[in-house]
């Protein structure tokens, strides 16, 4: 479920020091973006961020929380986006430290994938472009 309009002001207001986010509804959730990089993605009012094995040390507190997850083809696929405790919503500057880090993981995960090419001319799109 996305975020409610509510829980978007929260972090809005919570996480202003941050920089200007930008919230995008997708996939029936809600993704959290700064600078044109997801770190976040809400999901019934709960903040997931962004996790990486260079982070993933930050977020022992959550180790034993269900990541983010959706299920395909029989088996579960791990997001990689973590629950945050729900002690940061009460301590701010947690929150940015937290997010800081997911900021990080994002740019580095994004960083990792390739940039989409031209397609080649042989393929379906550009055939059927031609005909």
């Amino acid at each position: 479920m996305v975020a409610s309009d509510g829980f978007a002001a929260f972090l809005q207001e919570q996480l202003a020091p941050f920089g200007r986010l930008v919230f995008r509804r997708m996939f029936g959730k809600t993704g959290v973006f700064r600078d044109g990089v997801m770190f976040g993605i809400v999901s019934d009012d709960t903040l997931y961020l962004r996790v990486d094995d260079q982070n993933r040390a930050d977020f022992d507190e959550v180790s034993g929380m269900p990541p983010l997850a959706y299920q395909k083809g029989g088996r579960m696929i791990d997001l990689s986006f973590w629950p945050i405790p729900d002690r940061l919503l009460d301590e701010p500057d947690a929150l940015l430290t937290w997010v800081r880090s997911a900021q990080g993981a994002a740019r580095r995960v994004a960083a990792e994938r390739k940039p989409a090419g031209p397609r080649p001319t042989g393929s379906r799109r550009s055939q059927k472009a031609r005909a």
